[in-house]
């Protein structure tokens, strides 16, 4: 049951890559799919550093944002975000490697709630980020 639990995540997922333009503007490579979870990884480019040298806060936020999607969207029923929050622990430099690994602590009829953790190619955690998604009554591919 699981295997197509998974199987049915890890083809929402792939859909919406393809047709996410943005995460692939940001060289975002999928590592791992399981129903309401995610582990995703980018490498941090030159174009991607803010005035301090260090990268932008919206690049962290805009990978676990859509560690978040992968997630709370992979059951095949269209999730939007309700709310979303980040922390930011420690600066990240260009040619760092980021891995998002989003976790689902709540899945309800109508919301979702999940945790992002970003980790650096060092293992440290670099941000959190927590997200609140609404469930519509829509699907994303057609089974």
């Amino acid at each position: 049951m699981n295997a197509e639990k998974d199987k049915l995540a890890n083809d929402v997922v792939n859909h919406m890559m393809k047709h996410d333009l943005f995460s692939q503007w940001l060289g975002i490579e999928i590592l791992e799919i399981k129903e309401g979870y995610s582990k995703i990884k980018m490498i941090i480019r030159k174009e991607m550093v803010n005035g301090f040298g260090i990268i932008h806060g919206g690049i962290a936020f805009s990978l676990a944002d859509s560690a978040f999607a992968f997630a709370c969207n992979n059951r095949n029923v269209l999730s939007v975000a309700l709310d979303t929050s980040i922390n930011f622990i420690k600066p990240v430099h260009v040619d760092d490697v980021l891995i998002a690994e989003a976790t689902e602590l709540h899945n309800g009829k109508s919301t979702g709630l999940y945790h992002i953790n970003i980790t650096n190619q060092k293992e440290h955690l670099i941000a959190q980020f927590k997200g609140l998604c609404y469930r519509t009554d829509k699907s994303l591919i057609s089974q």
